[in-house]
């Protein structure tokens, strides 16, 4: 008798082997996968570039709206795009920018300085055709003072991140009732003619509390820290890391919408200290400055 070889049954298959049509590849297509990651990358770059990007805040400039080791975000499209909108500021200065908009009195902004690659985070005081004039201290603005209002003492809790330095905030450290150290800042109410209002801190007299007056450039902003006294911004000049007077508004990246997170500095490379350096109550606050009615 005589087998139909088509009728034919390999005893030794496995009946849930899958079929030989439908078996894993062994070899991977490593041209897809460079493609793939590298459109990932590029896709990462235009949304950091054109839309939002985090921000660390390294310094004191800003307190006490903003301490060293705040993260927050930074939104790109505010006042459009110009040659620092790009990641990491491969481009040189160019002039213009693409459906550009000029930042409102207030603003918390990043700027680029001429003369290096880096980002600077201040507020804009003052726009195109204003006259301004620092005197004491006390802002100038075409003429006019600046409204201000004394507050009480405002403290802040010293930690690895916030250590209140005794040069930048001379008799500041003190300790309080809970026996925690807190550093104790003169703070001002400071409203804009168009009722921005947010808080400073000015220490006493520095160098930095006369300046002009100047009129403020076409297309140029004049920035300032909310740390009077330690802010290298429109005052001071390129030398001394500041921004050398009113900065065009080509070099603004963008604008500080709200704080991510905070971190208190005092976590090590161990996991397990990460979640006791988070800052309570900080996740979250708006950057954006609070209004007040009839500010003048």
């Amino acid at each position: 008798m005589t087998t139909d070889p088509t009728n034919a049954h390999d005893t030794t298959a496995d009946p849930h082997d899958p079929p030989e049509d439908v078996m894993p590849k062994s070899d991977v297509n490593w041209w897809q996968e460079i493609k793939s990651i590298t459109l990932l990358i590029l896709a990462v770059l235009a949304f950091h570039s054109f839309v939002a990007k985090p921000f660390y805040i390294p310094s004191e400039s800003m307190m006490p709206v903003l301490l060293t080791g705040d993260r927050l975000v930074v939104s790109k499209f505010p006042y459009g795009w110009s040659y620092v909108s790009p990641s990491f500021h491969p481009l040189p200065f160019m002039k213009g920018r693409i459906f550009g908009r000029l930042p409102v009195r207030g603003d918390i902004v990043i700027v680029s300085p001429q003369n290096r690659r880096e980002d600077y985070i201040k507020r804009v005081i003052g726009l195109p055709g204003d006259i301004i004039e620092v005197r004491g201290g006390q802002v100038l603005l075409n003429g006019v003072a600046v409204k201000q209002r004394i507050l009480k003492p405002l403290r802040l809790p010293v930690d690895s991140n916030a250590p209140c330095p005794p040069l930048q905030f001379p008799g500041a450290r003190m300790q309080g009732a809970d026996g925690r150290d807190y550093c104790e800042l003169p703070v001002r109410q400071e409203i804009l003619p168009n009722g921005k209002t947010y808080l400073t801190i000015d220490m006493g007299p520095s160098a930095l509390d006369w300046y002009g007056p100047v009129r403020v450039p076409e297309n140029h902003v004049f920035l300032m820290g909310d740390n009077r006294d330690n802010s290298a911004d429109s005052r001071a000049p390129l030398e001394e890391n500041g921004l050398g007077g009113p900065v065009p508004w080509e070099a603004i990246g963008g604008r500080a919408e709200f704080i991510t997170f905070s971190l208190d500095g005092d976590s090590s490379w161990n996991p397990l200290t990460w979640f006791g350096a988070f800052r309570s109550g900080r996740a979250g606050n708006s950057l954006r400055p609070e209004s007040v009615t009839n500010p003048q």
